[in-house]
């Protein structure tokens, strides 16, 4: 397949959900896309629902109550295809209408939110799917691209100084803390954009998983522009 993302050693391209859900991740490729075009009025469904907290769960009965032109019927289709498809393979998917994440500013030499690049952890195998289906889209980047925070000297220290507990413990505190998730990027570095309208699986960490978990990070949101985002 010829798409952009191909140029990418992380990210396998496939044209079919049931592709999607049984290639398997080897070697670096720890991003897969399900790479489609679609057809309909997203922007139309962002307009017509009710933002009620700055991240807000969209449930299939609210967007099927939505009067809508034909182009926004067919963008509907769609993300209930979607939800249905990933339901049926076992996945608990969530849509959401999103005007920004919590911002972390309780430390000021680490961030811990999600617009810090980051990997998803899971004590059982899962992978992390999302598609965004209109708004500024989430970026990737090669493990071989970032350093983990905790391992970056001045940053490893400060940490030591906000421990109380002993040596033995530090490693549990960066752990359950969630310090140990975060990435920064080296100098260089060259971050994949997810744009709209794929369907992605991400390398999440779990005991299981034979590739390392894949480094992402939400986006800064577009001014005055919700986001509209599968996720599971």
């Amino acid at each position: 397949m010829n798409h952009k993302f191909s140029d990418s050693n992380q990210i396998e391209v496939v044209s079919t959900f049931s592709e999607l859900v049984n290639t398997s991740f080897l070697g670096a490729i720890n991003a897969i896309c399900w790479h489609r075009d679609l057809a309909g009025d997203f922007k139309e469904i962002v307009s017509k629902l009710q933002l009620e907290q700055n991240i807000t769960e969209v449930y299939p009965e609210t967007l099927l109550d939505l009067r809508l032109s034909e182009k926004g019927h067919i963008a509907r289709e769609v993300i209930l295809s979607d939800l249905r498809l990933l339901t049926d393979f076992g996945a608990s998917p969530s849509l959401n209408l999103i005007k920004s994440y919590q911002r972390d500013n309780e430390l000021d030499f680490i961030a811990t939110d999600v617009y810090s690049f980051h990997v998803d952890r899971s004590p059982i195998a899962a992978d992390t799917f999302l598609c965004t289906y209109y708004g500024a889209a989430s970026d990737i980047l090669p493990n071989d691209q970032v350093e983990q925070k905790i391992l970056i000297p001045q940053i490893r220290k400060k940490l030591r100084e906000l421990h109380e507990g002993s040596e033995a413990e530090f490693e549990t505190f960066l752990s359950e803390n969630y310090f140990d998730l975060h990435y920064q990027p080296k100098p260089g570095a060259k971050a994949t954009n997810l744009e709209s309208g794929h369907l992605w699986r991400l390398a999440v960490d779990h005991p299981g998983q034979k590739v390392l978990p894949c480094v992402h990070r939400a986006p800064a949101e577009n001014d005055g522009e919700y986001r509209l985002l599968l996720i599971c």
